[in-house]
């Protein structure tokens, strides 16, 4: 809005200016023409009111120019943030997050839409956005897909979009992506399991898979990340099903598991915490005894404070972080922009895994060395 007001103001100033002088160009017609000593006088008097026009027409627009100045630079950016919505523990660090840093008190004006899961929801709060003026947009891409248009719409007004956690596969059209490396959660998981089973002598491993919501990144990478380790090995993926990345849904995928799959597997991967939560009551219900030194082997990613609680507990075995606190380094993104500057187009935010320290085994992803840190009670205090 501040752009439009600046630029509404401008365009009536110039047409003031441009009237102004084609005013102060023409000479009045006279009855009868003037000798010439006083035909001078009069065009040098009408010069010099048209040139006190234009000077006072100049100072206007400097006027206006600071007064808007001013208004808009009360200290206040405007961004709007698209969010996925409020499945998860995790999705509500995030959004706190955003909220904490783009905070009026830290100079910012947010624009907050959460968007329920929904697609087209979420697409139409960022065109909302478009129409409300706002200098930045943020973006968590409930899908990978279905992008290009509505970016090229931001693209085409000028707002420049940073997309966060989950990306975009089918456009380009923003500044910068800032999230976790899901291939390379996914991966890790699976090299955890590969040096955990060995070091407790486990010869087979069939492995139930709940899903996140399918079609986005963060289901994407962790799915396929673990499918590479798992064809590696030599593994059993007995099944797979989504969970959407909700507690209820990973119950129900877990209470249908349980009945299907009963004795046939020991290992249960969840895409993230809430889904662990609800498969853990569903074994619960089912008489299925999981975690360290029992019968299936519990992974789960996200790594909040409560899953961490429950790594504590000794229910879920290991647990792979996805850092929700992303906003600020999309801070920084913005402030570069600000600047003049070119931020970088992918930036990676910090990960860790967790375990008790009996599931703490050395293993490496893609030649890299792992660390993983012990679950405690300062551990615990410090997540988010």
């Amino acid at each position: 809005m501040k752009k439009k007001l600046i630029s509404m103001l401008l365009t009536g100033v110039m047409t003031a200016s441009l009237l102004a002088g084609c005013g102060g160009a023409t000479a009045p017609t006279a009855p009868a023409a003037p000798a010439a000593p006083a035909a001078e006088a009069v065009e040098e008097k009408v010069e010099e009111k048209a040139e006190e026009v234009v000077e006072d027409v100049e100072e206007a627009a400097e006027e206006v120019k600071e007064e808007v100045a001013d208004a808009g630079s009360d200290g206040l950016i405007a961004v709007g943030f698209a969010q996925v919505g409020h499945e998860s523990d995790w999705r509500t660090a995030s959004t706190k997050s955003c909220q904490d840093v783009f905070s009026k008190e830290n100079g910012y004006d947010l624009s907050f839409v959460d968007c329920d899961n929904d697609e087209a929801a979420q697409k139409e709060a960022v065109r909302s956005f478009i129409e409300q003026g706002v200098d930045y947009i943020i973006i968590d891409p409930i899908i990978a897909t279905g992008w290009d248009t509505v970016l090229t719409e931001c693209d085409d007004a000028g707002i420049p979009v940073i997309v966060i956690d989950r990306t975009i596969d089918d456009s380009d059209k923003y500044v910068s992506w800032v999230g976790s490396d899901f291939l390379t959660e996914g991966k890790a998981a699976g090299e955890w399991l590969k040096a955990y089973v060995d070091a407790q002598g486990i010869k087979e491993v069939n492995a139930l898979i709940i899903q996140g919501t399918i079609g986005s990144s963060a289901q994407i990478g962790r799915t396929d990340g673990f499918q590479e380790i798992a064809d590696r090995e030599g593994w059993t993926v007995l099944d797979k099903q989504t969970g959407d990345f909700t507690e209820a849904g990973g119950q129900e995928v877990m209470e249908s598991y349980c009945k299907s799959y009963a004795g046939k597997f020991n290992v249960v991967i969840c895409e993230n915490d809430n889904e662990a939560f609800g498969a853990m009551t569903a074994m619960d219900n089912a008489g299925v005894k999981y975690g360290p030194g029992n019968d299936v082997i519990l992974i789960s990613y996200d790594a909040c404070t409560a899953g961490l609680k429950e790594v504590q507990a000794g229910k879920i075995t290991a647990d792979f972080e996805c850092n929700p606190l992303a906003a600020p380094t999309v801070e920084g993104v913005i402030k570069t922009l600000e600047s003049g500057g070119t931020p970088e187009a992918q930036i990676l935010v910090p990960d860790n895994w967790y375990a008790l320290k009996d599931a703490i085994v050395d293993f490496s992803v893609d030649g890299n060395a792992q660390k993983m840190i012990e679950v405690t009670d300062e551990v615990i205090e410090a997540q988010y």
